[in-house]
């Protein structure tokens, strides 16, 4: 008799999804809008400040005509609004963007301040437009996921479908930004929502589609960074390459993380010392960044043009060195300051120039040395942020330059493990850990959701089964023996009861009960298959059996 197909299936998702879908297409409008609104509120701050004009063109810092020894009165300048606005509005917009926004998720049930909204953008649109040497992607995602955030709140949604609306908004800010629809909902994945389920996945594919496709008529299609290949490339020498620039990359992207948070403990410790408050740190780190723009004008401000020349092959040895040490140097203390700004393009911008500088002294020709940037560039972001699918994506959607996938990937990949080995945390995460809190980075299904409750229950003798009829069933909190041990965990969660009786779906008879110690078996199955490194070979299958029977048995 053939016996029925079990009732689990491999999603848990319903019909709220539509109603999530539905909501992501209005967050993911109004999130390209405000990233739209963001790049121009840069601009116009950095006319302002160093143009002394009204005018949303996009312009950079270093074309300004101000004298030189005036330069450090402007970041330090815009360091001061921002302490104020910290200060007296709220400390939620200090930093990247990316780790308080996971915070909000974490820890605050997905739920961010209104004022956060308003005050975020406008920070770091002062902070940028002022010299400070940051991209604008974080701020963006922050802002993007606090939209998603407070249309969730008004609607009174779950915690988890506010995480959902929350990413949704992130993820269509960054698409906007960069015209990367794809990598924005990657990073999603690898970073902020915690899990890989339909019910999440949609939304927030359907929010970074929209806001890629509004952006093509607002600012215009990618890519951003086009990177121009004309003949074939020598494909055997960059594998040959990847993996070693990626591995040096790697310790380039732990520097720099040990480098900020370093700093940023020189400021928590000269602070309590001469008892200054974070208010004027950021105009302490403005002092940094003028300093360096007197020296490196193209440090100061986002630099994406900088990233474009990178890209194009034979930069020049000056502006090489002058991303390397200058901007890295001013990045990284004005950021441990405490200021509003992301870390994305910075850290693209000084990846992509090592591996330029290292193509140059490897002698390879101009096209070439572009696509030794593109592989510096993606190995930076894998390696700094620890999203190497992502970076891969990311890169690629950045530039186009499809024919260095085999080789980006493989620097990608190496960077990741570098970091992975070296560093306990990631340039974001280690602030979160820094205030307290761990977060685990390795996603896979859990154990008990791979066990079924029949497996390791304790079975009654069959002359002590008896019938439940369904109403028992509902009223006495039965579980059934094709279900998996994680639903009855979570029942067991809920309902305060720590031993379950079990029925048998089909004949409705009471077949065993199961408790905490059963399910504790269940996952010490899988702490074995992490354990376990005997090689059971089938040319002595009795031991093979023998092995299996004692695995489960235990």
């Amino acid at each position: 008799m053939k016996s029925r197909p079990s009732a689990l299936r491999d999603f848990t998702v319903d019909s709220r999804v539509w109603l999530l879908s539905g909501v992501a297409l209005v967050i993911g409008a109004g999130a390209a809008g405000l990233a739209v609104f963001l790049l121009r509120a840069i601009a116009f701050a950095t006319n302002l400040f160093y143009y002394h004009r009204f005018s949303a063109a996009m312009v950079g810092p270093a074309g300004s005509t101000w004298p030189h020894w005036l330069m450090p009165l402007v970041p330090v300048a815009g360091g001061l609004i921002v302490g104020f606005m910290a200060h007296y509005g709220s400390d939620k917009i200090r930093g990247h963007g990316i780790p308080e926004a996971i915070e909000a998720i974490l820890l605050r049930g997905a739920r961010v301040e209104p004022k956060v909204a308003v005050l975020k953008p406008l920070s770091a649109a002062v902070a940028i437009g002022s010299g400070g040497p940051f991209g604008a992607e974080g701020p963006i995602i922050m802002t993007g996921g606090a939209f998603g955030s407070l249309v969730a709140q008004w609607l009174k949604l779950s915690d988890n479908e506010r995480t959902t609306l929350l990413v949704a908004g992130a993820a269509a800010g960054m698409s906007a930004t960069f015209a990367t629809p794809i990598a924005a909902i990657l990073l999603a994945v690898e970073l902020l929502l915690f899990e890989w389920r339909p019910r999440s996945l949609v939304p927030v594919a359907v929010a970074s589609v929209i806001a890629g496709t509004l952006r093509i008529y607002w600012l215009g299609p990618g890519p951003l960074f086009p990177v121009m290949l004309h003949g074939s490339l020598p494909l055997e020498e960059l594998l040959l390459v990847s993996a070693p620039l990626g591995l040096l990359i790697g310790l380039a992207a732990a520097f720099l993380s040990r480098l900020m948070y370093g700093l940023e403990d020189q400021f928590e410790h000269l602070s309590a010392k001469l008892r200054i408050h974070w208010m004027w740190w950021p105009a302490i780190g403005g002092v940094g960044v003028g300093i360096g723009g007197i020296f490196f004008p193209r440090g100061l401000g986002v630099g994406y043009d900088n990233i474009a020349e990178l890209l194009r092959g034979d930069a020049p040895l000056a502006l090489l060195i002058g991303i390397i040490i200058a901007k890295s140097l001013m990045w990284a203390f004005s950021l441990s300051s405490g200021t509003s700004g992301g870390v994305l393009a910075p850290i693209l911008m000084i990846g992509a120039a090592i591996g330029e500088s290292l193509a140059q002294l490897a002698h390879v020709p101009g096209e070439t040395q572009a696509i030794w940037a593109l592989m510096g560039m993606g190995a930076m972001l894998s390696g700094a942020l620890g999203v190497p699918l992502t970076a891969i994506l990311f890169s690629l959607e950045l530039t186009h330059g499809w024919a260095a996938l085999l080789p980006l990937v493989l620097a990608c990949t190496a960077s990741y493990l570098a970091t992975a080995l070296m560093m306990p945390r990631s340039i974001l995460t280690e602030k979160l850990s820094r205030r307290g809190y761990h977060l685990s980075r390795e996603y896979g299904v859990d154990p008990l959701e791979t066990i079924t409750v029949a497996e390791v229950m304790t079975r009654l003798p069959e002359a002590d089964q008896t019938a439940a009829p369904p109403e028992q069933q509902m009223h006495e909190g039965f579980v059934y023996t094709d279900e998996t041990c994680r639903a009855v965990a979570e029942e067991m969660s809920t309902t305060g009861l720590l031993r379950m009786q079990v029925v048998d779906r089909e004949s409705c008879r009471v077949t065993g009960s199961i408790g905490a110690a059963e399910l504790l078996a269940g996952r010490r199955r899988a702490v074995r298959r992490e354990s376990e490194r005997r090689i059971a070979f089938q040319i002595f299958p009795d031991r093979a059996r023998e092995d299996e029977n004692d695995l489960v048995s235990s």
